[in-house]
């Protein structure tokens, strides 16, 4: 089958497309006809050697794919041949088939296009893990999220509008403020412009944010100073390349928790709890209560393309490669 390949930790300007062998599904896994691939920051992490894992190379990237089961192991009961469906893996995704395991699958809602359905549950899993299980946030709550209009960004902004939280959107640009309003985000901050402090201390009347949803890494030792009493700093990922440090005197002072937030070991820890979640998803998708942002579609041969338009940082949402 036809596959990326990547064979180094030199970034993504060295993948290739080369000709792999089909996986085969163990017990506890499904063989997936790919139709559509979805490029995440991770996965540029990953092919250059800059996330906290590495896989053992060669490896085919990309983390999350929807298409048509073609197989089940030998233990799957949810899903058949021909079923409709998402998944995640940590590799994998850029290729004709892709293995993923049943708990890390959801059956796609009736009307979902397989382009959508693969920009949903890793952007949107990561989301609801850390506003609804880590962070436990409440109706009326204000989150500030950084890094807004890229893929989990953009995921935190939508679902923190479905469980009723005021938005306060970081971004690094300005162009990227009447996208998010069209999201219902009255208050966008540019903090490459901006002072952050004056601006969050004004938005909020001098009180702080109650959830700090960080997926940039700069802002961090800024945000550390900006919580309100009791709040919740959520460590998300490092796209700025920095891993910052917090005084920790800041938490103690106003009683606020830092709460790590890594959704994919979660659901390799505890599966069955992620699989609910994905039916949750799938069921807000159904009823079309999240709407998931696609900037553009690809062939698989632009995936280098793809990577470097989010290394650039001018990706809206999510880009999605078309594989059948």
């Amino acid at each position: 089958m036809k596959a990326v390949l990547c064979s180094a930790f030199t970034g993504a300007q060295d993948l290739r497309i080369c000709d792999v062998d089909v996986p085969e599904p163990a017990s506890d896994e499904i063989l997936i006809d790919v139709h559509a691939a979805s490029v995440s920051f991770m996965d540029h992490l990953l092919v250059s050697g800059r996330y906290q894992m590495r896989p053992p190379l060669p490896f085919v990237p990309g983390t999350e794919v929807a298409g048509i089961v073609h197989s089940v192991g030998e233990n799957v009961t949810r899903f058949k041949a021909g079923d409709r469906v998402a998944c995640w893996n940590w590799t994998g995704g850029y290729a004709e088939r892709m293995v993923a395991k049943d708990s890390k699958s959801v059956r796609l809602p009736v009307g979902v296009s397989f382009e959508t359905a693969a920009t949903v549950w890793h952007n949107y899993g990561a989301a609801y893990y850390a506003l609804v299980e880590r962070a436990q946030g409440r109706r009326g709550e204000t989150v500030f999220i950084t890094g807004a209009a890229g893929g989990v960004g953009l995921a935190a902004v939508d679902l923190a509008g479905h469980l009723g939280l005021r938005v306060i959107a970081g971004v690094g640009s300005d162009d990227k403020a009447d996208f998010l309003r069209g999201y219902g985000v009255s208050d966008v901050i540019n903090y490459r412009s901006e002072d952050l402090r004056d601006r969050i201390r004004s938005i909020t009347s001098a009180e702080g944010v109650d959830i700090g949803f960080d997926t940039v890494g700069g802002t961090v030792e800024q945000m550390a100073r900006l919580m309100r009493w009791g709040g919740r700093l959520l460590p998300i990922g490092f796209t700025s390349g920095v891993i910052p440090s917090v005084p920790m005197n800041l938490p103690l002072l106003k009683n606020y928790a830092i709460v790590g937030v890594f959704a994919g070991a979660w659901s390799d820890k505890f599966p069955d709890e992620a699989a609910r979640m994905n039916d949750t998803l799938a069921q807000l998708l159904a009823d079309e209560k999240i709407r998931p942002h696609i900037d553009r579609v690809l062939p698989l041969d632009r995936v280098a393309a793809a990577m470097q338009a989010l290394a650039d940082r001018t990706v809206q949402g999510r880009i999605v490669l078309k594989i059948r």
